[in-house]
């Protein structure tokens, strides 16, 4: 205890970055490193001496911190501690045998790290590269201090080394010690503060997800953070700048709204919260700006961003809430998430964003040094996947500190490219709204446009579906077309029973453009249904017949329909509104004898093919009305993409109102394949039997819920005879 000089409490925000240093010290979470080149002819000596003088100057480089066996942890300030001091000579390397070096030993340092109860929680490095040429590494816990303190601590640092050089006597101000802050952050009443984060955070239950990040993999992987940078040119800095004083905006401001949008367009919610930092010196603590230790705090910034609303007066808000956050930034972290409801143990953000006001080398340069200091660069890791530095100056830079757990390189330096894009279209396009913004680059653009646009294929311009079914029967009359349980019918059945239908329907008086609904299980009928329907040149509504009564009831009104084809046990699920009701199966008698002939129906590619309803976001559902063009383009796509020929027919285990079912009920049609449709009830365990059968279907359409339901069911041969991946994928 001789060398003790005074013991204290922790600040809330030491208290966190305490507890992450400990919970995992081999992550190596808070080591802070600065790194630059000294020029000059370089005092050894003395510069050694000037660092031992800061730090006799500042209480807070002289702390170490106690935890075991305490209800609380304390910082502990010696009187005098010795500054770990390392040297080494490379003039004999060459310059890219030093930059490898330099980087080694810079990974070195890192993982060596800190023992947090032992002062001094900082050392120096030194490493002569040429006569007047030098690498000088400092490297320090979070704990002790924050980006702000850096300029103060090396303008101190020259100013002791020109004094020692020149022989003078240098007289400054005692510091305010860090103690001071402590004392005045415990006077403080939390109940504003507590109240605004309140209300602040009100109805937040869960993160932005950050979308591009990789699968989150079971159990605890060590982080291994790595940096992406991203310098824009002086023309665009300068750009930059003008825009922030026209428009009266920090550049904090404009580089927050970018990120903001980024978060946006990257997770498409229109409510989106990062973290920011904020300097934490409250101004009402009298020579707080000298003060070195620990302030900045990490506050949530929540930002509404509605595709419609402008650009400027939008940043305008951002900047005016800035302002008031201030206000309260002295309330911690951890007491913010508690009064947010977001569930304990999840994040309220997992990433942030660090504009850094204090441009290091920038201040260095204006001292009436011997030395000139060049090169300076930053390495800081904290316990968040995503770290956003900004950082102004004559080239405006960003650099983007990632957990390579959680992201690949390409994903972060895309990132950048976009961040970038939006922080310059911004400026570009002041009068826009926020969704006019453009955030690709100008090679993604060109990509987009040239090479994954670059889909023109020859379609069918002159059919309908139902028209080149028409050219199979002539080709494969006798093939089977559709296969239901024990059932089937050629081609030339099916063509025989669609055309008669459409005949009837004819009668009817149903015409082009007029909807006809299609409320049915899997049958041969559905099938015969669906091409009578278009056969007789109207559209077809599907309908699933297990749907409630009031919600089929809706979408009839809605459409307006006036036939229904259905089954004779289904009638009951229809309410009465009016419309023609044709039993398929009992009413088959009367409708076969009508003509087998294909009809005439005056129906081209831009009329209705069919009226697909999904569910809305009001909770109505809604319809989507698809021309014939449409559908055939995208079933011949099918037919190629899923190579339909090379099977043996595809199987319909989905419901018929369900869009995607299109593609197995027409592309098998068009080349001379089958329709295997599959029994309604149990359609899954239906599925694996038709697939343990080694039918070699062409393809399988499943939705993702169902793929594992499948490898569990199918036994483990089968699943080996299959080809799962083509499965998977189709």
């Amino acid at each position: 205890m001789k060398n003790v000089e005074d013991i204290y409490t922790l600040s809330p925000m030491q208290q966190g970055i305490l507890f992450h240093s400990l919970y995992a010290p081999e992550w190596g979470v808070y080591f802070q490193q600065q790194c630059c080149t000294l020029h000059g002819n370089l005092n050894i000596l003395a510069f050694q001496q000037a660092w031992q003088q800061a730090i006799a100057r500042h209480p807070i480089l002289r702390t170490a911190f106690v935890w075991d066996g305490l209800d609380e942890p304390l910082q502990v300030v010696s009187k005098s501690v010795n500054l770990p001091w390392f040297e080494n000579d490379w003039q004999s390397l060459s310059l890219t045998e030093q930059q490898q070096q330099l980087e080694t030993l810079l990974q070195s340092d890192r993982a060596k790290g800190f023992e947090l109860n032992q002062a001094p929680l900082m050392r120096c490095t030194l490493i002569q590269i040429a006569s007047e040429a030098f690498y000088f590494i400092w490297s320090h816990h979070h704990l002790l201090l924050d980006g702000w303190c850096y300029p103060i601590v090396f303008k101190e640092v020259l100013a002791f080394y020109d004094s020692y050089c020149k022989d003078n006597n240098l007289h400054l101000d005692t510091p305010r010690p860090y103690r001071d802050y402590i004392a005045w952050l415990q006077q403080q009443d939390p109940s504003p503060g507590q109240a605004f984060w309140r209300q602040a955070l009100k109805g937040l239950t869960a993160p932005t997800p950050l979308v591009v990040d990789k699968a989150k993999v079971k159990g605890t992987n060590q982080p291994i953070y790595e940096q992406q940078n991203l310098r824009l040119s002086t023309t665009a800095t300068t750009a930059i700048q003008s825009f922030a004083q026209q428009h009266h905006l920090t550049l904090n401001t404009l580089v927050q709204g970018a990120w903001a949008l980024l978060l946006c367009r990257y997770s498409r919610e229109s409510d989106v919260v990062f973290g920011a930092t904020v300097s934490g010196r409250p101004p009402l603590l009298v020579g707080v700006e000298s003060i070195v230790g620990l302030f900045i705090n990490t506050l949530p910034v929540r930002v509404q961003v509605s595709a419609s609303a402008k650009l400027l007066p939008w940043l305008r808000e951002l900047q005016a809430q800035q302002v008031e956050r201030l206000e309260y930034s002295y309330t911690q972290l951890a007491e913010i998430q508690s009064l947010s409801d977001v569930p304990p143990g999840m994040p309220l953000f997992e990433s942030i964003v660090v504009f850094e006001n204090y441009p290091v080398d920038a201040s260095l340069q204006q001292l009436d040094s011997s030395l000139t200091i060049s090169n300076f660069r930053a390495f800081d890791q904290t316990n968040y996947p995503l770290t956003v530095v900004a950082e102004p100056g004559s080239e405006f830079s960003v650099r983007i500190g990632y957990d390579t757990n959680s992201f690949d390189l390409e994903t972060i330096r895309r990132m950048l490219g976009h961040f970038q894009t939006l922080l310059l279209g911004m400026v570009a396009n002041p009068q826009a709204s926020l969704w006019e913004l453009p955030m690709l680059t100008l090679s993604e653009r060109q990509q987009l446009l040239t090479e994954w646009n670059d889909t023109q294929t020859d379609y069918p311009q002159d059919k309908c579906i139902h028209q080149l079914f028409e050219s199979l029967v002539e080709q494969t009359p006798d093939a089977v077309a559709v296969v239901f349980a024990d059932q089937q019918l050629t081609y030339r059945e099916l063509n025989d029973r669609a055309n008669q239908l459409a005949h009837y329907l004819q009668s009817l008086g149903v015409v082009p453009e007029v909807l006809v609904a299609l409320c049915m299980e899997r049958s041969l009928e559905m099938m015969v249904g669906l091409l009578g329907i278009l056969k007789a040149g109207a559209a077809y509504v599907p309908l699933d017949p297990q749907l409630p009564q009031e919600r089929l009831a809706y979408m009839l009104s809605d459409a307006q329909v006036s036939v229904v084809l259905t089954q004779d046990k289904l009638k009951s699920v229809l309410l009465d509104t009016g419309f023609s009701v044709i039993l398929l199966d009992a009413e088959w008698e009367e409708i076969s004898t009508y003509s087998k002939q294909n009809p005439v129906s005056g129906v081209d590619t831009a009329n209705l093919a069919y009226v697909i309803y999904t569910s809305g976001s009001t909770g109505k559902p809604k319809g989507t009305a698809i021309a014939h063009r449409g559908l055939i383009n995208y079933v011949v796509w099918s037919v190629q993409t899923y190579a339909v020929v090379k099977g043996n027919g595809v199987p319909v285990n989905s419901s018929i109102s369900f869009d995607s079912t299109i593609t197995c009920l027409f592309s098998p049609l068009l080349m001379g394949q089958k329709v295997v449709m599959l029994p309604e009830n149990q359609q899954i365990e239906a599925l694996c039997t038709a697939l343990s059968s080694n039918s070699n279907f062409s393809f399988v359409k499943v939705t993702p819920a169902h793929l594992d339901i499948l490898s569990q069911l199918l036994p483990t041969k089968d699943v080996s005879a299959l080809n799962w991946e083509k499965l998977k994928r189709c």
